[in-house]
């Protein structure tokens, strides 16, 4: 064997395993391309040049001609099985006898293909197959033709480029070995062959218009209308639902819905994976939708066409549908009264314009903030006589009053968000329920809402159990109790400024009773849970605020009454007991109203019936406290702690401890104060946690927390 045909089979073998590793590890990478442009049947006709690895008795140049018939298998496309049927013509070279070993060999091989499609117009594999040949040699024996017969067994690389999906041009370079089945072996051995096919695939084009899948459509559509107030729902719950019909008679696999709304929406949104619809089949499922805050830019309703995009496999074959879909989009404060909870997306607690307004409140009440009554209530009074002063007008939707729609799942309401009520001065009762649950929530007042016939109004949590609802109001039905703590509704439609905060709440606990078998009480916080706030764009109104003069002035005489009511009831309990404690309660309860002088008057009659009685002494300091008198609380302080034993009275020792070091804070003190503060974690660490700024490094972080605390004081009740 010369050098070169060593060279030319050194290549073709590094040639052949180069395909064989590149198709083994793309098989599996780019089985989809194969699936997605596989075909039924292919035909194709080849030429090779066929050269033998060993040397012949003469020369040869043998030029070979075959057809071939290729049909891979559907479900695994990569193989492809195929027949071949050719032609291989020996033309000798030798020039003194020329014509004497001439002869054809018809053969015909069944084989198999490996290939796979790495891109979309090239394939790389390799071929294997086995057959028969038949050589007829014309020239050898003057009497006549002579024949013998060759078993073949063929190996190719297989390297196409595919210009379309039916027309593809082969490159093969092969290997074939050959026994003859006669004592005629002059033949036998290796060959190896460069040539190259041109085919012709059957099939539609997965590419072309005509060919693309359509094996799904929609059946029953129930998508919107959509509330834009309602956004956080559609994006868990889904704005509707659609059936999708399978119209083929074979079933579709790993079908992907999602929906995409161009212009509100960022990206589609996933609404479901199904694993197989079969053949005629069916599925109803939600249409989920993320919308972007676009929704919310429209006045009115409008109709709106969204895309349904359906990607799925039909045997093995990715498809892609979109689908319009039509719906109608509603005005941005639009609510139906199927739900009642819906009403909370419209309150809005990080509203801007909400907190510049709840800020002027906060500023204008600084100093009159009193830090041993209830935050909650002080908080909803101060925010009820800010609104009043706004004249805010009750005024019903001249198309779709509530008094009307409540209840009506198919009728459609509109609701403004507090900052529009406030631009507006007027509302209905929707309106203004969201525009004081706004304020209050946005001061960290946990709120609530309450439906009746026809009508809604608020409600807010005052955080006091129930049983001590005469710390609100002696009438105990003049609370709600919730869940073991009291609320006080608020008949929000009188914030016109024409009747005061205890009007507001009498009459809202006129509608809490009177509909006793129709009443729905909501909390907003976990109503948002499902219907989330809607976003607003941070901006400053310009709003005016009212007269702040006129709104201390209501503020002031609304306190002055709610405490009145509150300490008379107090004072006749504990006139008609007589006891100690309840004098003692009188006096804790005057101390939070600033009552200071009659706090004092109270726990000395509790002293006066017992000398010995602690809480009262405990509490005489706190009065001191309270005065800024911190030196004369130290006294008190030290004298009760003598006076208390741990293991008796660990509460009021508790209580001792926190305020001693809170009053060696004020005067200072810092070592002293750090001293009873750490008696006072090992007494109750996790009771003294609230005040761990008492175990401060220095004076001045104490002093800032002392600020931040706002001279709030643990008063002590009995043992």
């Amino acid at each position: 064997m010369n050098h070169n045909k060593w060279f030319s089979v050194i290549c073709l073998q590094a040639l052949l395993l180069l395909v064989f590793v590149n198709s083994a590890s793309l098989m599996a990478q780019e089985s989809n391309l194969t699936d997605y442009y596989s075909y039924p049947i292919a035909i194709s006709i080849a030429y090779l040049s066929w050269q033998p690895l060993a040397s012949l008795n003469i020369g040869y140049q043998i030029s070979d001609f075959s057809g071939r018939v290729e049909m891979p298998i559907q479900a695994l496309p990569f193989l492809r099985p195929f027949t071949s049927i050719g032609i291989s013509r020996f033309d000798g070279l030798d020039t003194a006898f020329p014509d004497k070993w001439d002869h054809d060999r018809y053969y015909g091989l069944f084989g198999l293909d490996v290939a796979s499609r790495i891109a979309r117009n090239f394939e790389v594999g390799i071929a294997g197959s086995i057959g028969f040949a038949q050589a007829v040699f014309p020239n050898i024996d003057p009497a006549g033709a002579v024949g013998t017969t060759y078993f073949l067994a063929d190996g190719q690389g297989i390297l196409s480029l595919n210009p379309s999906y039916a027309f593809s041009i082969q490159f093969s370079p092969g290997l074939r070995w050959q026994k003859a089945l006669s004592p005629l072996s002059l033949y036998d051995g290796m060959f190896f062959s460069l040539g190259f096919s041109v085919g012709f695939r059957f099939g539609e084009d997965p590419d072309s218009a005509r060919s693309l899948i359509r094996s799904l459509r929609l059946g029953d559509v129930r998508l919107g209308p959509a509330y834009p107030a309602m956004r956080g729902y559609y994006a868990e719950s889904g704005l509707g639902e659609v059936s999708i019909e399978n119209i083929e008679r074979i079933a579709v696999t790993d079908v992907n819905i999602q929906f995409l709304q161009t212009g509100y929406m960022d990206s589609p949104t996933a609404s479901a994976t199904i694993t197989r619809i079969p053949a005629h089949g069916s599925v109803s499922v939600p249409i989920k939708a993320v919308f972007n805050d676009r929704i919310f830019s429209g006045e009115g309703s409008r109709k709106v066409t969204g895309e349904l995009i359906l990607n799925y496999l039909r045997s093995g074959k990715p498809a892609e549908q979109r689908i319009p879909v039509t719906y109608e989009l509603l005005d941005r404060r639009a609510i139906s009264w199927d739900d009642d909870r819906k009403v909370a997306a419209f309150v809005t607690p990080q509203d801007s314009a909400l907190k510049n307004f709840t800020a002027y409140l906060g500023r204008m009440f600084r100093d009159n903030v009193l830090p041993n009554y209830n935050q909650p209530m002080q908080i909803a009074m101060q925010t009820f006589a800010g609104l009043a002063t706004l004249d805010l007008l009750y005024q019903e939707d001249s198309s779709t009053p509530f008094t009307k729609v409540k209840g009506e799942a198919q009728a459609v309401d509109l609701v403004n968000v507090a900052r529009e009520t406030l631009s507006r001065r007027y509302g209905d009762c929707d309106d203004l329920t969201v525009l004081f649950c706004s304020m209050l929530e946005t001061r960290n007042v946990e709120t609530g809402f309450i439906t009746v016939p026809g009508h809604i109004l608020p409600a807010f949590n005052t955080g006091i159990k129930a049983s001590d609802y005469a710390i609100v109001h002696p009438d105990r039905s003049m609370t709600i109790p919730v869940e073991g703590v009291l609320w006080v509704p608020v008949e929000a439609t009188l914030l016109s400024g024409k009747n005061g905060f205890i009007e507001a709440w009498k009459r809202g606990m006129e509608y809490w009773t009177a509909n006793a078998g129709s009443r729905v009480f909501y909390s907003t916080r976990k109503a948002q849970l499902t219907f989330g706030p809607i976003p607003l764009e941070e901006r400053d109104l310009g709003l005016q605020y009212g007269d702040s003069k006129r709104t201390y002035t209501l503020y002031e005489s609304t306190f002055d009454e709610v405490g009145e009511l509150v300490a008379k009831s107090y004072k006749a309990m504990a006139e008609k007991s007589g006891s100690k404690q309840d004098f003692n309660k009188l006096g804790i309860l005057l101390a939070s109203l600033n009552r200071v002088k009659e706090a004092e008057d109270a726990f000395a009659r509790a002293l006066k019936i017992d000398p010995k009685f602690l809480a009262a002494t405990v509490n005489l300091g706190n009065l001191q406290f309270l005065r800024k008198d911190y030196a004369k609380a130290v006294l008190i302080y030290k004298g009760a702690l003598a006076q208390a034993s741990a293991a008796l009275f660990p509460k009021t020792s508790l209580t001792l401890l926190i305020n001693l070091a809170r009053s060696y804070s004020a005067l200072g003190q810092q070592a002293l104060a750090n001293q009873a503060y750490g008696q006072a974690v090992s007494l109750d660490p996790e009771r003294a946690k609230e005040f761990a700024y008492l175990g401060g490094a220095d004076a001045s972080t104490s002093r800032a927390a002392e600020t931040i605390s706002a001279g709030k004081i643990l008063f002590s009740d009995e043992e």
